[in-house]
């Protein structure tokens, strides 16, 4: 059985990286997107990227970055999952998308651990604003109060609380008065309160107003924030993109140095507007394909089975981080980098391994297109 193809036709790997080298010291605006991979992975293509002059780009920019951007303009205060779930009497869960982001929040998060640092007689909080059309209560979680349900409400109800937590009069709002006074003495009252959001349901405006809350809160008693990771490793790109270029993804090299434009770099854009003329597509921990509709030369590392609007100039199938090879990746549960050993070991090539062939295959400095 075949796992590499050129316009669909099985070939030997050496054959296929061979393939992608030379259309990549062909391009002249390469793109390397998707970013689906472990720690070695992300290395390997950024490494690429700077090689060939390429931007990068995660599938889950969009989201990580309205994080990164309400971070840079207006700051944000963080916690681990660990320290939110040991140490927090009150938990502020916003929005929809929650579970979806975590599947693991119920048990890793919600159920108070027998050895939490609070004194058990404070009984602990937990608050949902606005979850959304899904299940009234996490099963097994009588204790969450809901608050809201219809995500649209969810801006003006944190712009409102925010008012009353200050002290400061509102207009009506989808919480009568009375509910919404008593939801702000209770945030008041916290000892030390979490709020928890995911950024993929979130616009900007909105997580910056809960920052925001975040901060006021943090003038009375201790309050502070946990954005939960992107799928595909996405944190973990972005902590890669930050110790080798100095910024987030949607980071280019076009000019031989490392720039970051959350416009210019958009992989999507680059590809829709025509400017890229090649595209590295890499989706490891899923069969993942990119939603463009314009067509461009792909080359395209997935886990198996992907399926694609256009047949990639070259495609090959590649093992999943943890799964099939050990990795280096994001840990949802501790919000830090972890080791993960394979858990049914394959012959299946890595992302980073296959990089490196592509690598080594590329012509020496200065022998590619001026």
């Amino acid at each position: 059985m075949s796992h590499a193809w050129i316009d669909g036709r099985p070939v030997a790997l050496h054959a296929a990286t061979a393939e992608a080298a030379r259309l990549l010291a062909a391009s002249r605006v390469p793109v390397v997107a998707g970013l689906g991979t472990d720690i070695a992975g992300a290395r390997a293509a950024i490494a690429l990227a700077e090689r060939i002059g390429a931007a990068v780009d995660h599938m889950s920019s969009d989201a990580i970055l309205r994080d990164v951007e309400v971070m840079r303009a207006t700051g944000m205060m963080v916690t681990t999952p660990n320290e939110a779930r040991l140490r927090a009497d009150v938990l502020l869960l916003i929005g929809a998308g929650l579970v979806e982001a975590w599947p693991e929040l119920p048990a890793r998060l919600l159920v108070r651990p027998p050895m939490a640092h609070i004194d058990e007689k404070v009984p602990r909080r937990i608050i949902w604003l606005c979850a959304g059309g899904g299940p009234t209560k996490p099963s097994g979680h009588d204790e969450v109060q809901m608050v809201g349900r219809n995500c649209k409400d969810l801006p003006a109800l944190l712009a409102a609380l925010r008012a009353r937590v200050a002290g400061r009069p509102v207009g009506k709002t989808s919480l009568s008065a009375k509910a919404l006074d008593a939801l702000a003495a209770d945030l008041r009252a916290a000892r030390f309160g979490v709020a928890v959001w995911s950024a993929a349901a979130l616009d900007l405006l909105t997580i910056e107003m809960l920052c925001g809350l975040v901060a006021d809160l943090n003038t009375t008693t201790r309050f502070t924030g946990l954005a939960l990771a992107a799928a595909d490793n996405a944190l973990g790109v972005l902590q890669v993109c930050g110790w080798m270029t100095g910024f987030p993804m949607r980071t280019g090299f076009g000019r031989g140095f490392p720039e970051h434009d959350m416009w210019r770099f958009d992989a999507e854009r680059l590809v829709e507007s025509g400017e890229a003329d090649c595209a590295v597509w890499i989706s490891a921990y899923r069969a993942a394909a990119p939603a463009w509709n314009r067509p461009v030369p792909m080359i395209a590392l997935t886990a198996s089975n992907a399926r694609f609007r256009q047949t990639p100039r070259v495609h090959i199938d590649v093992g999943r981080p943890g799964a099939d090879h050990d990795a280096v990746e994001h840990c949802a549960a501790t919000g830090t980098l972890v080791p993960a050993v394979a858990t049914n070991p394959s012959r299946a090539v890595s992302v980073a391994d296959v990089l490196a062939h592509i690598i080594s295959a590329l012509p020496s400095m200065g022998a590619g297109p001026c």
